[in-house]
C-alpha cells in the first residue's frame, strides 16, 4: 500500500511532471532528470577504457597532468547540447548531478583506478553564481562524488575576476581572458594530493589549463582533469 507521501508525490507529478532535460518528454517513475532512451543514446567517448585518448594528446605539453577524460561528445544539435543548455541557462541543476552520476558509473565500471583524493569543480565568479543560483560544475562534481565516494572541495580554488563569455573566443583569446583569474586558498591542505578538476564543457581547454596552472604552483600536487562534454565539430 502506498504511503501518504507517495500519493502526494503522484498528485504533484500529475500536474507538474518532471521532464527529460534532453528531449523534454515526461519522465516515468524511477527516471531522474533524463529519460532512459536519452541516456542510452548519449554519445559516450569511452575514453575511460584506455590510457591514451585524443583529449590527452591535445593537452600534452600545456600543463602537467596524470589523466584526462571526458564523458560524452558535445555537437551542435545533439542531445548533449540540449542537456548543457538546460543545465546552464534553464535552472536544471539536477541534470548536472545526473550526468555526474552517469560518468561516475562509467569510471567505476571501467576500474580505471585514478586514485583521486579530492574533486575540485571549476569555479565561477560569485556574481555569476548569484545570478544562476549554482555552479554547474559543482553539480556535476557532486554527482561524481555520490558514485565514486570522493569528497568535493569548493573552497580551495576560487575565481577572483569576472571574465567575459568564452563562447566565441579563440584559444589564445580564451587564455588571455582567463590569465590570473583563479587563485588557490589554503594550499597547504592540498600537499601530496591527487586532485580531479571537473568542468562542464571542454572546447579549447583554456579554463581547465588556467585552473591546473594555479594548482600546480603548489608543492607535491598532482592533477587529473575531466569534463562532462568534449566539444567537437
Amino acid at each position: 500500500m502506498k504511503s501518504v507521501r507517495e500519493y502526494f508525490q503522484d498528485f504533484i507529478a500529475l500536474f507538474f511532471p518532471e521532464l527529460c532535460a534532453a528531449c523534454g518528454i515526461n519522465l516515468v517513475k524511477n527516471e531522474s532528470s533524463l529519460c532512459t532512451t536519452c541516456i542510452f543514446q548519449l554519445p559516450r567517448t569511452h575514453f575511460q577504457l584506455g590510457a591514451e585518448n585524443p583529449l590527452a594528446h591535445e593537452l600534452w605539453g600545456r600543463f602537467p597532468f596524470i589523466h584526462a577524460g571526458a564523458f560524452v561528445y558535445f555537437r551542435k544539435g545533439n542531445n548533449v547540447q540540449h542537456i548543457i543548455h538546460q543545465l546552464k541557462y534553464n535552472g536544471r541543476h539536477d541534470s548536472g548531478f545526473r550526468m555526474g552520476e552517469l560518468y561516475g558509473l562509467d569510471l567505476k565500471h571501467a576500474q580505471q583506478g585514478w586514485d583521486v583524493d579530492l574533486i575540485i569543480p571549476v569555479p565561477i565568479h560569485p556574481n555569476k553564481k548569484d545570478q544562476r543560483g549554482y555552479n554547474q560544475s559543482e553539480c556535476i562534481a557532486l554527482g561524481l562524488s555520490s558514485v565514486l565516494r570522493i569528497p568535493v572541495s569548493t573552497s580551495h580554488l576560487i575565481k577572483r575576476t569576472h571574465t567575459s563569455s568564452q563562447t566565441k573566443k579563440s584559444r589564445l583569446e580564451r587564455q588571455q581572458n582567463l590569465k590570473e583569474s583563479f587563485i588557490v586558498q589554503n594550499g597547504a591542505e592540498l600537499k601530496g594530493k591527487h586532485l580531479l578538476l571537473i568542468d562542464d564543457v571542454l572546447t579549447t581547454g583554456a579554463t581547465l589549463e588556467a585552473c591546473a596552472k594555479a594548482l600546480t604552483k603548489l608543492d607535491q600536487v598532482h592533477i587529473s582533469i575531466a569534463s562532462i562534454a568534449l566539444a567537437t565539430e
